[in-house]
């Protein structure tokens, strides 16, 4: 279901969407009007979300959100044109750049959870993906546990790192975990065997392995270490520039529009290699689509209610 931070947003202040130029602009709209420029943070390896094709054009799937909700805010503010700037970020600067004011919206495959909606706030959830384990499948790493006294890595700044540092320490596994800049770079340690698995959001794993030079190699485990959604990054303490935002993406969502864009990067080829990830849609992203919520908890995406289930059998 929605949540109650959304409902709020969405139409206590909803006002704000009809009539924002009859009323003195503050904080990002402010900014993006007087300069004529929204900025967004963008990856360079995080396929098939926000990524750097062979011609060093960043594209992807949050990348097309975002420019969706950008198209909506220049209509909202009255603009002939809008100016929209591409910032490279990492999963350990995305967040201090939304903060300090040098991006508006981060583009990417963010993990919104408790912690981080302490300093920043997420557009409606756009992806349900969940961290478990890259491996070479002549490892026959098949669980966590197979892993006690390896080397494994991931990528600095991710909520992945984090957790798997947790469990090593409850579970007295004994692993020597590494920190990569991004997720190229740990699954390259991983074809290379500086390291004996990579933990990651498994979507971001199978475009990582599909992509590499012997897709067969590789296999990731079915045990699923935790579920993630993942959301847009907007700064904290902003309403209106959130309400903006949320609402041209809600409006996406419930339009079925955002189908076309899901399968052009999980159902169809995607460049730079032509690779079809294969990726359906799954029911718990169906059910976030059905009924936009940003929230953090992952029990909210666990299970698809019975409720919504009936309503995505209508569908």
């Amino acid at each position: 279901m929605m949540s109650s931070k959304l409902v709020v947003a969405l139409v206590g202040l909803g006002v704000l969407v009809g009539s924002v130029q009859a009323q003195e602009l503050t904080g990002t709209l402010k900014k993006i009007k007087d300069t004529g420029t929204i900025t967004l943070g963008v990856r360079d390896s995080s396929i098939p979300f926000s990524y750097l094709d062979d011609k060093q054009s960043y594209q992807g799937y949050s990348i097309d959100l975002c420019l969706k909700a950008a198209t909506a805010i220049q209509k909202q503010l009255g603009m002939t044109a809008l100016n929209v700037k591409m910032v490279p970020v990492t999963s350990a600067t995305r967040i201090p750049l939304i903060s300090n004011g040098t991006i508006d919206l981060s583009c990417d495959s963010a993990t919104n959870n408790a912690e981080r909606q302490k300093v920043v706030s997420f557009a409606p959830t756009m992806y349900v993906t969940a961290n478990r384990i890259l491996a070479k499948k002549s490892s026959n790493i098949t669980k966590l546990d197979d892993l006690k006294g390896k080397t494994i890595v991931s990528t600095s700044g991710t909520s992945n790192l984090k957790q798997v540092t947790i469990l090593n320490g409850e579970r007295n596994l004994g692993m020597n975990i590494l920190a990569a800049k991004d997720h190229a770079e740990a699954f390259l340690m991983v074809e290379t065997g500086r390291a004996a698995a990579f933990v990651m959001d498994d979507i971001l794993l199978a475009s990582l392995a599909a992509s590499s030079r012997a897709p067969n190699d590789y296999a990731i485990t079915t045990e699923a270490l935790s579920v993630e959604p993942y959301g847009i990054i907007e700064r904290k303490d902003d309403p209106a520039f959130k309400l903006a935002v949320d609402t041209a993406l809600t409006n996406l969502y419930k339009s079925g529009q955002v189908n076309d864009i899901y399968a052009k990067w999980f159902l169809k080829p995607i460049p730079p290699k032509g690779v079809n990830l294969n990726v359906p849609m799954s029911p718990q992203l169906k059910a976030a689509f059905a009924h936009p919520t940003d929230s953090g908890d992952p029990a909210a995406y666990a299970a698809v209610p019975e409720a919504q289930k009936q309503s995505l059998k209508k569908k």
